[in-house]
């Protein structure tokens, strides 16, 4: 990857950074020098991350383990990224949960569950970071959204809603807080193969259909994430918010 001399010793908090993309995410910063806190809810994999990556790190990176459905435990969280790194000035929203699920067999309490993992713990995040940033004279956050809200896929409509409400965030966000150098974009994946996906959903024949259809004829790779989150993250792209990047392969 490119070195990016601002992200160096920057202050950087990472959701959902113990596995998968947030995984690759996590390593991606830590190769920068960054200081990085990562919040995520499973434990074993986000300490068996910090081991692995701390032989080489500038700075060891931070696991917070905390469940994002609960946004009290979520500033205390972002309060103790600061307190351990200074202000925080990359936030990355990465965290999600693709369950599939049928129309008929969503009520009430499964589309609030659904929401409060998949969208209202950016907001509450980008919230949880911003006086810091403003008080730093500036930052960068980027969100994680989906390209599944743009292909009609029909077997996660809580999930999909969620993905498409992150790009209003993420351009009501950068509207406000563009005035304090704060910029706000997101990403929107195609399909990457984490783990999570090779067990759960993927087949041969999936993975081929998906791969029929990108300009590029390979699997999307976890790894693949990190140069587009480095790049908005850094002064590099200093002049662009409000913007979404798509990393699908150039899906047709």
């Amino acid at each position: 990857m490119p070195a990016y001399d601002d992200l160096q010793n920057a202050s950087v908090l990472i959701t959902g950074g113990g596995s998968g993309i947030g995984a690759a995410l996590t390593e991606g910063f830590v190769e920068q020098g960054a200081k990085v806190a990562f919040i995520d809810y499973k434990a074993e994999p986000s300490e068996a991350l910090v081991e692995r990556l701390a032989p080489r790190a500038a700075h060891r990176p931070l696991f917070l383990e905390a469940d994002l459905r609960d946004i009290a435990a979520l500033r205390d969280a972002a309060k103790q990224a600061a307190k351990a790194h200074g202000p925080v000035t990359v936030l990355v929203n990465n965290a999600a949960l693709d369950d599939r699920h049928d129309i008929a067999d969503v009520d009430e309490a499964y589309w609030e569950r659904n929401l409060a993992i998949n969208l209202r713990p950016q907001f509450f995040a980008a919230q949880a970071v911003a006086e810091g940033m403003k008080a730093s004279g500036g930052g960068a956050i980027v969100n994680f959204t989906s390209t599944s809200y743009m292909l009609n896929i029909g077997e996660m409509p809580a999930y999909t809603t969620a993905k498409a409400g992150i790009v209003g965030l993420t351009k009501g966000l950068a509207g406000k807080l563009g005035l304090d150098n704060i910029r706000v974009n997101a990403i929107a994946p195609g399909w990457v193969m984490t783990e999570r996906q090779k067990e759960l959903w993927v087949t041969e024949k999936s993975l081929g259909d998906m791969i029929g259809r990108q300009c590029l004829k390979e699997p999307i790779q976890p790894a693949d994430m990190v140069g587009p989150c480095l790049f908005l993250a850094s002064d590099a792209a200093r002049m662009i918010t409000a913007q979404v990047l798509i990393a699908d392969g150039g899906l047709l």
